[in-house]
């Protein structure tokens, strides 16, 4: 390859580069520009959305296991941070920390039976996970049962506390965890593990027959996953200040999740982040517009959007956005 084509071949890297800090840059400046609590809370919104959809992706998207029951682990970080700040008095970080600890070893111990399982089996026991352990929280007195629990208020403004007046350290503490999560993702994508969860998700078996061990890259791929989910459950927490398990634990977030992915292009690093720029607003634009009598509106779109994409690129929008800029050269 000569000079030039390599000199070619490094502006488009040059250009994403480049359009990635001007898009960090606009992100930054977006609560200095738009100071009203409502956009600053649309955008929080979409953060935590495309950071959940993000960690679902690493097991759905790069190693294949399509899983409806990443409630669990949501709600895993938001109990586990909310119980220490009511019992211990420790810092919502420090419960952060533990919710994702507890995430991982929780996963652990479902994945172990369940991974076993392939396709839509091992869907329908994701459900079937998530409904036994929101069913066991509503029943969870110690908890707060089926009545949820308040996060104790503090207005010290400490940062220790994870509570603030302004929705500006929010929205910087979600995009932050946004950009974790995108990191993880980018790092996986480009080391082995990220080459052996796609060789998983292609074909199980041939991957199995090339010394690949399935199974432990499996639990690994869900560990990944519950973890970054259980992160976002404590800002949902801290966020919101109250927590129960119609909140944090139902399929309907687990199902949100996957469509947020599935619709942005699962498997790419940008799909579930697009998913979330769409979604979050359209839902938002069908309860104001439509109040009550639209509740199920923003489904019905959601539906119809996913149908339209399946029918037309699989792949998602990241697909249809590919197969464009391969036909204009």
């Amino acid at each position: 390859m000569d000079s030039s084509t390599v000199g070619h071949a490094k502006w488009p890297r040059r250009l994403t580069f480049t359009a990635g800090l001007v898009a960090l840059a606009l992100l930054l400046a977006f609560p200095l520009v738009f100071t009203l609590p409502y956009p600053r809370d649309v955008m929080i919104r979409i953060f935590l959305y495309a950071m959940l959809a993000t960690a679902w992706n690493v097991l759905a998207g790069y190693c294949g296991q399509i899983s409806l029951g990443h409630a669990v682990f949501f709600g895993t970080g938001a109990y586990t941070s909310t119980v220490l700040v009511k019992t211990l008095g420790l810092t919502p970080w420090a419960g952060m920390l533990a919710g994702a600890a507890l995430a991982v070893a929780l996963s652990q111990v479902i994945g172990y039976p369940v991974l076993r399982l392939r396709g839509h089996y091992f869907a329908i026991a994701t459900i079937a996970v998530g409904e036994i352990v929101q069913t066991l929280m509503i029943n969870w007195d110690w908890v707060g049962g089926a009545r949820g629990l308040f996060i104790p208020i503090d207005r010290t403004g400490s940062l220790l506390a994870f509570q603030f007046r302004d929705k500006q350290v929010y929205y910087y503490i979600a995009l932050g965890l946004l950009l974790l999560a995108l990191w993880v993702t980018r790092r996986i994508e480009r080391s082995r593990t990220g080459y052996y969860f796609r060789a998983i998700r292609e074909d199980q078996d041939a991957a199995a027959s090339l010394g690949i061990p399935v199974a432990r890259y499996k639990q690994r791929a869900m560990a990944v996953s519950a973890a970054l989910t259980a992160l976002g459950g404590t800002f949902y927490a801290q966020y919101i200040l109250f927590i129960d398990p119609e909140s944090v634990l139902p399929l309907s977030l687990s199902i949100l999740i996957c469509l947020i992915a599935v619709l942005g292009g699962v498997g790419t690093l940008w799909g579930p982040l697009i998913g979330a720029a769409i979604l979050v607003p359209l839902g938002e634009a069908t309860r104001i517009y439509l109040g009550g009598t639209g509740k199920a509106i923003d489904l019905l779109i959601y539906g119809f959007l996913i149908m339209v994409i399946s029918v037309i690129q699989p792949g998602g929008i990241m697909a249809l956005a590919q197969r464009g800029r391969r036909r204009t050269g």
